[in-house]
């Protein structure tokens, strides 16, 4: 109907013309002492020749309209077969329009050029700098003195700030290597727990966990960031206390298509809970922004605003889930749901 609307009032010049030329016609008749009945029959053909003639146009700019409406829907590239122009100022408009997605065509190229370049820089530059911070930890090992535990703890933050550079590089690669598998979740958190026992050994941070014995579908590489991630800012965050890991489980049944098969969906929920500060009731709903950092890392003045929103689209990308809940003053708990289907025959 509103495409109807809009053709009447495109075509209104004609239509108010063509009753102008009747009403012209008909004083004509009326002023000559004509017979009127002699105007009436004429009149009617016109008038049912122009309706068909609308008609007729109505929808052939109905089948354009929908055909340009399909275009709008494609990429640029493919947006350029255009409907035959039928008059000089359709062609005018059509080569205006090729110009334009022609130098929009130019302008992303040469925008994904630059950015593949930015990309492979920075990627060499990050698996470069590799080498010095291996080198710089090799010779702090050989010391044992609280200036070289120091430095060696400042060196475990580069090291966190240039995986997660490596992480932010290559969460949006169109070659990003996840490999699913069924993976030990224990052996995942113990791997976590290792690279921060100096950090629960030199602050006197208790660690809660005992072996949860259960296995889940995922990308072992990159939910290990995500634990690693979320552990880290447990401890960042704890002056003294604790640190818990330990699992919540939640399974429902569901019918399948597979005649008497059910599906029984399995959903893991990892928890790690710590007694550290917490979160301000108002950025509570914004963690997971990027660049976000709330009352606590504008204190720190360390915190980049950049894990939780990392951990968050892993975990989207993982299929898995990821919940902050806390008090302030009293705790955090970060809850990472890891759900997977078995399939089980009756």
């Amino acid at each position: 109907m509103e495409f109807f609307r809009k053709y009447l009032r495109g075509k209104r010049g004609g239509i108010l013309l063509f009753f102008l030329c009747g009403l012209l016609f008909f004083l004509v008749f009326l002023l000559g002492h004509l017979p009127v009945g002699a105007f009436f029959y004429p009149a009617v053909v016109s008038s049912l020749f122009g309706a068909v003639y609308l008609a007729a146009d109505c929808r052939k700019h109905w089948e354009k309209h929908q055909e340009l409406q399909h275009l709008t829907k494609l990429p640029a590239e493919m947006a350029g077969n255009l409907p035959a122009a039928e008059t000089g100022l359709e062609e005018d408009y059509q080569q205006i329009l090729r110009l334009l997605l022609e130098e929009q065509v130019n302008t992303e190229r040469k925008m994904n050029q630059r950015y593949e370049d930015m990309m492979d820089y920075y990627t060499t530059w990050v698996h470069q700098i590799k080498t010095p911070i291996a080198s710089m930890r090799l010779k702090l090992q050989n010391e044992d003195s609280a200036f070289s535990r120091t430095i060696l703890g400042d060196l475990f933050r580069i090291e966190q700030y240039v995986e997660m550079v490596l992480c932010y590089l290559r969460l949006d690669s169109d070659d990003s290597d996840y490999v699913f598998r069924e993976q030990d979740l224990d052996d995942l958190i113990r791997q976590a727990v290792k690279k921060y026992a100096g950090q629960f050994i030199r602050r006197k941070i208790r660690l809660n966990y005992e072996d949860v014995n259960r296995k889940v579908i995922t990308d072992e590489k990159w939910l290990l960031f995500v634990l690693e991630q979320v552990i880290s800012n447990a401890l960042k965050y704890t002056e003294s206390g604790s640190v818990s890991i330990y699992c919540e489980e939640d399974e429902k049944m569901s019918s399948g298509d597979f005649g008497k098969a059910q599906i029984r969906e399995e959903r893991i929920v990892l928890c790690i809970r710590d007694t550290g500060m917490g979160i301000a009731p108002e950025d509570l709903p914004r963690v997971f922004e990027r660049g976000y950092t709330g009352y606590n890392g504008r204190n720190d003045k360390k915190a980049s605003g950049l894990g939780l929103y990392l951990c968050r689209r892993i975990c989207r990308n993982l299929g898995h889930t990821i919940m902050v809940s806390s008090t302030l003053r009293e705790g955090t708990v970060v809850r990472i749901g890891l759900g997977h289907r078995d399939l089980e025959m009756e």
